[in-house]
This record gives structure tokens, sequence and C-alpha cells, in this order.
């Protein structure tokens, strides 16, 4: 009997490559939105630093809060981009997410017909090797 071959083997290796390359695209979206909140975090840290170390002086100028109000300004707009490009990120997230999630079905879904093929196929070899030893069994006896 010849050995178990899948004729399909070759879609379902290209399937997992897909499958590999989708996972590794929302990965890297992961990092992206990881690495978005994190520049968020640190711009407002900074802000917070910097107000505290103004508050902390004993002369304050008229130019010193003009400056501070300035600091200010600019970080919130900061925030406001990363803001804005966060909430692209997480739908190319979600996006990229379906994608993967497809991919995992269509890759699953071959796996398993693989699975039952080679049941099926264990199944026959069983019943020949079975038949082959009865009729053996039978031939010895018959003697």
């Amino acid at each position: 009997m010849t050995g178990f071959q899948f004729p399909l083997q070759k879609v379902l290796d290209w399937r997992r490559t897909q499958l590999e390359l989708e996972e590794v695209r929302f990965k890297q979206q992961v990092a992206a939105l990881a690495e978005l909140d994190g520049a968020r975090a640190r711009l407002e840290a900074a802000g917070m630093q910097a107000e505290l170390q103004v508050r902390d002086w004993s002369e304050m100028r008229g130019g010193d809060l003009a400056a501070l109000g300035s600091f200010r300004l600019d970080v919130k707009q900061r925030e406001n981009q990363i803001a804005a490009r966060r909430v692209e990120c997480q739908k190319s997230l979600e996006t990229q997410q379906r994608i993967m999630l497809e991919a995992r079905r269509r890759s699953r879904l071959l796996e398993r017909l693989k699975d039952r093929r080679l049941a099926e196929w264990q199944a026959t070899r069983d019943r020949e090797l079975e038949e082959i030893a009865s009729d053996s069994f039978l031939a010895k006896w018959g003697r």
C-alpha cells in the first residue's frame, strides 16, 4: 500500500505561509499601536514635568509663563496628532485582525480536511492489513 499523500498539501502549505504572514502583520500593528501609546505617555509625562519645574521656580517672569503656555499648546497639539494616528492605527489593527482570523479559518479548514482524509486512509489501510492477515491465516489453516 502506498503512503498517505494529501492532494491539497501545496495549498495547505500556502495557507499556512499566508497565515504566518498575516500574524506577523498583526503583531506589527499591535507594536505600532503600543508605540503610539508610549509616545503619548512620554509626551504627557514631559508636559507634567515641565509644569512642575516651572512651579518650583522662586522667580517667575511673564516670559516664563508665556513659554509654559506655548509649551502646553504644543504638547496638546502633539497629543491630538498622536490620538488621530492612534485612531487610524486602531482601525488598521481591526482590519488586520479580521484578515488574520480569515486566514486562520482557511488554514484550519484544510488541516481538518487533511486529518479526515488521513483517518480514512488509515482505516482503509487497517482493513487491507486485516484482510491480508485473515487470508494468510486461512491459507495456513487450510494446509
